[in-house]
């Protein structure tokens, strides 16, 4: 087996986590034909080949545009239930023990959709992969930032009956011209709830936004974060801080946030001791679900098992989890490693 074979074959059962999971970005072109068609919903593609070829954008804004035009073929709860349980059966297969997954219910609420639709096929497909796959997970709800602080309020309000199984909030959508100060009262809120707080910061948006995040909206964990390399003060205070970063090498490399990822940050993030975690963010639409994303990244920028277990154990030490479910999940991690 050649060392590429066996790092990959390392990765592959690598007991993780995933953070940084839109469960609308893993709508894949067949399930979107299948709810198009099931819902009689018009879609402007003639075939899973032309959805494909769509996804050649070159930055967040085209990415987000054919993102919310598919999106449009989640109804009904059924929709809901079958989208989320489809990605659970891939991270399954990605040996993904646990993932903590974002929704953005202003996409779907703002066509007519109601909450309780989205939440309760959500929920109904998170259940079931806990039974028949073993993989546990938590909800988040994302405010969309390109609308404005009532509208995230408007949708607090419409979560109150489901808080009790949604940890946290976060913030996404379009990040240049909407900074997390935009959204400080509603973070504020949300916290006093006892909702987790984290925050997309730091993909497109400058150090300053990254800043913002930690110091106005208190966030628990920073979503992306990359461009907090380019502050070494940002810096210090992450590593100091403990700070898990969920970053995403195939959707920075899609949407031009690297260049390249032989050119990605991850190596000199752990480097400099910043608590990072690998995620697919999108999946598909940017190429890869979570252990692709372990794989490329690992080719690209040269990983060592031992980085790759670190990525791996930082993943559960930055979820939302107990204590000792935490230490659970990373004494599996540890055995794996040492038994490789």
């Amino acid at each position: 087996m050649t060392d590429t074979a066996a790092l990959d074959a390392f990765i592959a059962a690598l007991p993780k986590a995933e953070l940084h999971l839109h469960i609308e970005g893993s709508l894949e072109p067949e399930l979107m034909f299948e709810l198009a068609r099931r819902n009689k919903v018009a879609i402007p593609f003639d075939s899973v080949e032309a959805v494909r070829a769509a996804y050649d954008f070159s930055n967040l804004q085209d990415f987000l545009d054919i993102y919310y035009a598919g999106a449009n073929v989640l109804l009904t709860e059924q929709d809901f239930h079958d989208l989320a349980y489809a990605y659970f059966q891939r991270a399954a297969a990605d040996t993904v023990r646990h993932a903590e997954i974002f929704f953005d219910p202003q996409t779907h609420t703002d066509r007519g959709i109601p909450f309780q639709v989205v939440a309760d096929g959500l929920l109904s497909g998170m259940k079931a992969a806990e039974s028949d796959l073993g993989v546990s997970s938590q909800l988040i709800l994302c405010f969309l930032r390109h609308l404005d602080e009532d509208a995230a309020f408007a949708t607090l309000r419409k979560a109150e009956p489901w808080l009790d199984r949604i940890r946290g909030v976060g913030l996404d959508s379009s990040e240049l011209g909407h900074p997390p100060s935009k959204f400080k009262s509603v973070f504020a809120a949300a916290g006093s709830m006892g909702l987790k707080r984290v925050a997309h910061a730091g993909e497109e948006g400058p150090p300053d936004y990254v800043w913002q995040a930690l110091d106005l909206l208190k966030i628990d964990r920073m979503d992306h974060g990359n461009r907090a390399m380019e502050d070494p003060a940002l810096i210090e205070r992450l590593a100091k801080s403990g700070m898990t970063l969920t970053v995403c090498p195939l959707s920075n490399h899609k949407l031009c946030v690297v260049d390249d990822l032989k050119d990605h940050p991850v190596p000199e993030m752990l480097r400099q001791g910043l608590h990072v975690t690998i995620n697919s963010d999108d999946p598909a639409y940017f190429g890869g679900y979570v252990n692709e994303n372990y794989r490329q990244l690992a080719a690209a920028v040269g990983l060592t098992r031992e980085q790759l277990t670190l990525l791996a154990t930082n993943s559960f030490e930055g979820s939302f989890l107990t204590s000792a479910e935490k230490s659970a999940f990373i004494d599996e991690v540890e055995a794996y490693a040492a038994a490789i």
